[in-house]
C-alpha cells in the first residue's frame, strides 16, 4: 500500500509550514501554486521526475501555508480531497504518466475555486465583506467576447453589502449566480477545446481540458443534483471520470462515448437559473441577432459567389451572437414547448450551414424567418420586445466590426456598420435615454457622428479616412457611453425635458395659429343677432379638436404597425413635413397667409350669412368653415408631432402636448376677451418667423436622417466643429449637404417672394399704362 509513505512524503514539508504565516492574498497564492504544477508537468515531459516531485511538493506548501486553513473551517472535506490529490500527484510522477498529471493538475485548479467559492458564500452569510472580497478574486471569468463580456455582478453585490443596500440574502443569491454562470460557462468551453484536442491528435491538452470539464462540472454539482436528482448526478460523475480516463488513455471511441453522455446529460440544465430580466435580455438579443442575419449574408453574396469576406464574417458572427443567447434560453424554451425548442436550435444549426456552404440568400431568410415564428408562437410576448440591455449589447457587437473593417482599409464597410449600429441605436437606446438622460442621448449620438470638441466623431473619422487608432479611440468612448447608458437606464427616472419641451412648443405654434384665425372669425361677428354664427363656428372649432385627437390616435395606430421601418418611416413623415412648411412659410411671405387666406375666410362668411335668418345650408356651411380652419392646424400639428413620437414614445410626447394645450387655452381666452384689440397681424409675424425657424430645423435634421438611412452620401466640412446641440435643437451639423439644402430651402422661400413681387409689380404697371393709355389719347384728341 502506498497510503504510508504518502503520509510520510506529506509530514516531512509539514514542519516548514508550522512557522509560516497565512498568506493574505489567496489569488496570489492559488496562482503561485497553479504555475508549480505546471511546472512539474512540464520536468516531467522532460524526463526529469525529481524536478517535477520537488514543483508538486512546492505546490502543496503553498496550499497548505496559504490556503488550507480557510478552506478547512468552511468545508473540512474538500481541504481533505486537495490534500489527498497533491499525495496523487506524487504517484503520478512516480509513475511518469504525463496526461493523467495534466489532468489532475486541472482538478486541483477547480477544487481551489471550487472551495474559494464555498469560502466566500460562508462570509457572506456571516456578513463578514472583508474575507468574502479578499476570496472573490480566486476565481475564473468569462471570456470577453463581442457577445459575452465579464460581469460585475459578484464584486458590486459585495460592495452594495459593504454599504448596507443590499441584504447578506440578496447578496449572496448575486454572488452565487455570477460565480455558478460563469463556471457553467468555462465547463462548456473546456469540453468544446478537448473536442478539439482530441479532433487535432493533442492528448496531453485533451486530458488538460478534460479534467477542467470535470473540476467545472463538481462545483456545479450541487444545483445538478437537486434539478436532476442524486441518482443521475452520480451518473454524471462517472461520465466525467470516464472522460478524464479515455482522454488520459487515448482511447477515441470511449472519448466519444462519455462526450455523448456528458452532453445529453447537460441538455436543458442551468446552474443558475436566468431571471426574467435576464430572460427577456437574452431573448431580445435573440431576436436582434437573428434579424442581422440576413441582412449581413445577402450583403455579401451574389450568384453563389461570396463578394464581400467581410460581411459574411459579420453574417457567421452574428449567428454565434444568436447561438449564444439561444444556448441561455434552450432551458426555459424547453419548459414552454421541447418541441419547438428542438425544432428553433435545428434551424439554427442549418442556418450555420447555410452560411457555409453559400446558400441562396432567401433560403437563409427563409430559416431565420421560421425560427422568428417559432419564438413568436412559443416566448412571452413581453420577452421579444427588445429591452434597452439586449439592444446595447447588439450595438457593442456591431461597432465590433468597425475596427476591423478600418484595419483592413475598408472604410465604405466600417461606415455601414457605423449606420447600422446607429439605426439600432435610434430604435431603442436613444428613444429610452430621451426619456431619463437627454444630455447622454445627445452625447452619445454626436460619437456616431460629429463628435465633440474633445472626441471626433466617427461619422468624421471614416469620413476623411483617419487611422486606425483614432477610430478605436472614439469607440473605445462610445462603448465605455453606451455601458454607462445601460446604467443609466436601470436607475434614472429624470423628466423627459427635451421632448416634452418639443412637443409643446409645436403645439403652442399651431394651436396659437388656430386660435387666431378662429378669433378674426368671430371677432366681427358682435351684434346679438349674429352671436348665432359665433356658436356655429365654434362647433366647427370643437368638432376640428375632436378629428385632430382621432387623427393622433390613427397616427400612432398606423405607426405602431410600421415601427419596424424605423427611421425609413421618420424620414418620410419629415419630406411630408418639409413639404407643409414650404408651403405655409411661402403664404407668409407673399402675405397670401394672412391678406388672402383671411379674406376668403371673411368672404365665405358674407356668403355664408347672407342675412340674420340662418337655413340649414347656411348652418352646415359655418360649422365646416370652423372646423377647417382649425383641422388644418390640428392635421399639422399630429404630422409634425410624429417625430418625435418615433424618438420618445407616446406617454412623454402626451405630456408636451398638455401643456402645449394649456397655452394655447391661455392664448386663446386672453384672445377672445381682447377680440378685435388683439394685433393679429404682428402675432402672425411671429408666428411666421418661428415657422422659418422650423422649416430650416425640419430640413437639417430630415437630411441628417436620410444620412443615416444611407440615402445622401456624407461630406463633413473639415474644420467646421457645431454642438451638437445645435443639430438637436436647430438641425444644424457640419456637413455640407445640410448645410446646402437648408441653404436652398432659404432660397426657395425668398426666392419665390421676390418672384411674386416681381409679378405683382408687373401687373401693376400694366394696370397704370392701361389707366394712363385713354387718358393720353383724349388729350391729342
Amino acid at each position: 500500500m502506498r497510503f504510508v509513505p504518502r503520509l510520510i512524503c506529506l509530514l516531512l514539508f509539514v514542519p516548514a509550514l508550522v512557522q509560516a504565516q497565512p498568506s493574505t492574498n489567496p489569488p496570489q497564492t492559488a496562482e503561485n501554486l497553479r504555475q508549480s504544477l505546471f511546472n512539474a508537468q512540464v520536468a516531467l515531459m522532460s524526463d526529469d521526475p525529481s524536478t517535477a516531485l520537488k514543483a508538486v511538493d512546492e505546490a502543496a506548501a503553498l496550499y497548505q501555508s496559504g490556503l488550507h486553513d480557510t478552506i478547512a473551517d468552511v468545508v473540512p472535506e474538500q481541504a481533505a480531497e486537495l490534500q489527498a490529490a497533491f499525495l496523487d500527484a506524487r504517484d503520478i510522477v512516480a509513475d511518469g504518466h504525463v496526461p493523467m498529471l495534466a489532468a489532475l493538475r486541472s482538478q486541483i485548479w477547480t477544487g481551489v475555486l471550487r472551495a474559494s467559492s464555498e469560502v466566500v458564500f460562508a462570509a457572506i452569510a456571516e456578513e463578514n465583506v472583508t474575507q468574502a472580497s479578499t476570496w472573490l478574486p480566486l476565481r475564473d471569468f468569462r471570456t470577453s467576447t463581442r457577445f459575452s463580456r465579464p460581469g460585475a455582478d459578484a464584486t458590486l453585490a459585495l460592495r452594495a453589502l459593504r454599504d448596507g443596500e443590499m441584504t447578506p440574502a440578496d447578496a449572496l443569491a448575486a454572488v452565487r449566480a455570477d460565480l455558478l454562470d460563469t463556471y457553467q460557462a468555462q465547463l462548456m468551453v473546456s469540453l468544446a477545446d478537448a473536442d478539439e484536442a482530441q479532433t487535432k491528435g493533442f492528448t496531453l491538452r485533451q486530458a488538460e481540458e478534460a479534467g477542467l470539464a470535470a473540476g467545472y462540472f463538481a462545483i456545479l454539482a450541487a444545483p445538478y443534483g437537486e434539478q436532476r436528482g442524486d441518482a443521475v448526478l452520480g451518473d454524471m460523475q462517472a461520465n466525467f471520470d470516464a472522460l478524464i480516463a479515455t482522454a488520459a488513455s487515448g482511447d477515441e471511441a470511449g472519448f466519444r462515448e462519455a462526450r455523448a453522455q456528458i452532453d445529453e446529460g447537460l441538455s436543458g440544465f442551468r446552474a443558475a437559473p436566468l431571471s426574467e430580466k435576464e430572460l427577456a435580455r437574452r431573448a431580445g438579443q435573440l431576436v436582434r441577432f437573428l434579424t442581422l442575419i440576413p441582412i449581413e449574408y445577402e450583403r455579401g453574396v451574389r450568384d453563389g459567389m461570396v463578394t464581400n469576406d467581410i460581411e459574411i464574417q459579420e453574417a457567421r458572427t452574428f449567428h454565434q451572437g444568436a447561438a449564444s443567447a439561444f444556448a441561455d434560453l434552450q432551458a426555459t424554451l424547453v419548459e414552454y414547448d421541447a418541441e419547438a425548442a428542438a425544432q428553433a436550435g435545428a434551424l439554427l444549426a442549418q442556418v450555420q450551414t447555410q452560411i457555409r456552404d453559400v446558400a441562396d440568400p432567401a433560403a437563409v431568410r427563409g430559416t431565420v424567418d421560421e425560427i422568428n415564428q417559432l419564438l413568436t408562437a412559443t416566448l412571452p410576448e413581453s420577452w421579444l420586445n427588445a429591452s434597452a440591455d439586449s439592444d446595447i449589447d447588439v450595438i457593442l457587437s456591431v461597432l465590433d466590426q468597425i475596427a476591423t473593417a478600418v484595419t483592413q482599409g475598408e472604410y465604405a464597410q466600417a461606415e455601414s456598420s457605423r449606420l447600422e449600429a446607429y439605426a439600432l441605436m435610434e430604435l431603442g437606446v436613444e428613444q429610452r435615454l430621451r426619456g431619463f438622460a437627454p444630455d447622454m442621448a445627445v452625447y452619445i449620438e454626436s460619437l456616431f457622428w460629429q463628435g465633440t470638441n474633445e472626441v471626433t466623431g466617427l461619422s468624421v473619422l471614416l469620413g476623411t479616412q483617419a487611422p486606425v487608432e483614432a477610430v478605436r479611440a472614439t469607440l473605445t468612448e462610445l462603448e465605455s457611453s453606451l455601458d454607462e447608458a445601460r446604467l443609466t437606464l436601470e436607475s434614472a427616472r429624470s423628466a423627459p425635458a427635451a421632448v416634452t419641451g418639443n412637443a409643446a412648443v409645436i403645439v403652442f405654434r399651431e394651436g396659437l395659429e388656430a386660435v387666431l384665425i378662429l378669433a378674426s372669425l368671430m371677432a366681427s361677428l358682435r351684434a346679438a343677432e349674429e352671436r348665432q354664427y359665433r356658436r356655429l363656428l365654434a362647433l366647427g372649432g370643437v368638432l376640428a379638436l375632436v378629428a385632430s385627437g382621432v387623427t393622433w390616435w390613427l397616427a400612432n395606430r398606423l405607426l405602431m404597425q410600421l415601427l419596424p421601418l424605423g427611421e425609413t418611416l421618420e424620414a418620410i413623415v419629415s419630406l411630408i413635413a418639409i413639404v407643409v412648411l414650404l408651403l405655409i412659410t411661402n403664404w407668409f411671405f407673399h402675405q397670401v397667409y394672412w391678406t388672402g387666406w383671411m379674406a376668403n375666410f371673411h368672404a365665405r362668411k358674407r356668403r355664408l350669412i347672407g342675412g340674420v335668418t340662418i337655413s340649414i345650408g347656411q348652418a352646415a356651411g359655418l360649422v365646416i368653415l370652423g372646423f377647417t380652419s382649425i383641422y388644418r392646424e390640428g392635421f399639422e400639428t399630429v404630422l409634425f408631432l410624429q417625430s418625435l413620437v418615433l424618438e420618445a414614445g407616446i406617454p412623454v410626447v402626451l405630456q408636451g402636448v398638455l401643456l402645449g394645450l394649456l397655452g394655447t387655452a391661455v392664448v386663446g381666452v386672453l384672445t377672445f376677451m381682447l377680440q378685435m384689440r388683439l394685433p393679429y397681424k404682428k402675432m402672425l409675424v411671429v408666428t411666421g418667423v418661428m415657422i422659418g425657424v422650423v422649416l430650416l430645423t425640419m430640413v437639417g435634421n430630415t437630411v441628417h436622417v436620410m444620412q443615416s438611412l444611407g440615402w445622401l452620401p456624407i461630406t463633413p466640412i473639415r474644420g467646421l466643429f457645431i454642438p451638437y446641440a445645435l443639430g438637436q435643437w436647430f438641425g444644424l451639423f457640419a456637413t455640407w449637404e445640410g448645410i446646402i439644402l437648408q441653404a436652398v430651402s432659404v432660397a426657395f422661400v425668398v426666392g419665390s417672394y421676390f418672384l411674386a413681387e416681381h409679378r405683382s409689380k408687373q401687373k401693376r404697371q400694366r394696370a397704370r399704362q392701361t389707366t394712363e393709355s385713354p387718358v393720353a389719347v383724349s388729350k391729342q384728341v
